[in-house]
């Protein structure tokens, strides 16, 4: 194991890792994005991403914390570089607080529709045009929590190797099979799966739990201030709604999606 020892915040090394995390034109062109936290970085490295780069701090992370990340880093990648920081620079580079010690530059994977492997009845997400990561990474962490098949992300606003969104997902955009195309491309996909396709909407709609998702299912949300386009509208199977008891007429995406999951589990739960 071969470690770089790095003192300063400005080393070309820090710099090419702080452009990484700030600009997403950076993280396609160079192929890379960046994972904070022994956790996120574990899970990561579970579902097979491969490390381009550790930067370490061992005034945080025990001997033990940084064998387990170095041992299991160098047997996705043998070639993974280590750098070694102290508290100093790792606060000036990392992210968020309480991280653990550890960023990584990940080797970055087309996530396509092709590469998706589904169950005998899915349960699918799919979000059109959401451009928060924050909301995405929410509706990750519940797709998650549900056990959901996959996330279908179409017509992306934001880049799904977003930091913000990794850290909102808490590692669940790497537990769970995230795939991104577009709106056209995945109603030809969930309609040759024979998946059926349920819009959630308020206009033309009937209320969610009175919608059998006992069966293969995609459960589709658009944006909070324009909702879903009109091809989606007019592809789906049902279109659904979640009744609206206050003055506001709409949900956060990752609560109307954590909302008609488990109902979906709830009924199929009962099978």
């Amino acid at each position: 194991m071969r470690i770089e020892t790095v003192t300063s915040v400005q080393n070309p090394k820090i710099k090419d890792l702080l452009s990484l995390q700030e600009k997403s034109r950076t993280r396609r062109q160079k192929g890379l994005f960046i994972v904070e936290g022994r956790r996120e970085l574990l899970h990561c490295l579970e579902a097979g991403f491969f490390p381009s780069c550790l930067f370490v701090c061992g005034e945080i992370l025990s001997p033990d914390q940084m064998n387990q990340i170095v041992s299991l880093s160098e047997k996705a990648n043998p070639k993974v570089g280590i750098v070694q920081v102290n508290s100093y620079i790792y606060d000036k580079i990392a992210y968020r607080g309480g991280t653990e010690g550890v960023i990584a530059e990940i080797i970055s994977i087309d996530r396509k529709l092709s590469d998706l492997s589904l169950s005998e009845n899915p349960l699918i997400a799919v979000l059109e045009g959401v451009e928060k990561p924050g909301n995405l990474g929410a509706v990750l962490r519940s797709a998650d929590a549900a056990g959901a098949d996959a996330v279908i992300i179409c017509d992306p606003l934001t880049d799904i190797y977003n930091p913000n969104l990794i850290r909102a997902s808490l590692g669940a955009v790497f537990s769970r099979q995230v795939a991104v195309a577009s709106s056209e491309e995945t109603i030809a996909f969930l309609k040759e799966k024979g998946i059926g396709i349920f819009t959630a909407q308020l206009q033309d709609s009937k209320v969610y739990y009175s919608t059998d998702f006992k069966k293969p299912s995609a459960i589709v949300m658009g944006t909070e201030s324009t909702g879903l386009s009109q091809q989606w509208r007019e592809a789906a199977t049902g279109h659904i709604m979640i009744p609206m008891l206050g003055k506001l007429d709409s949900l956060n995406v990752s609560v109307s999606a954590a909302i008609l999951l488990f109902e979906a589990v709830r009924q199929r739960q009962s099978l």
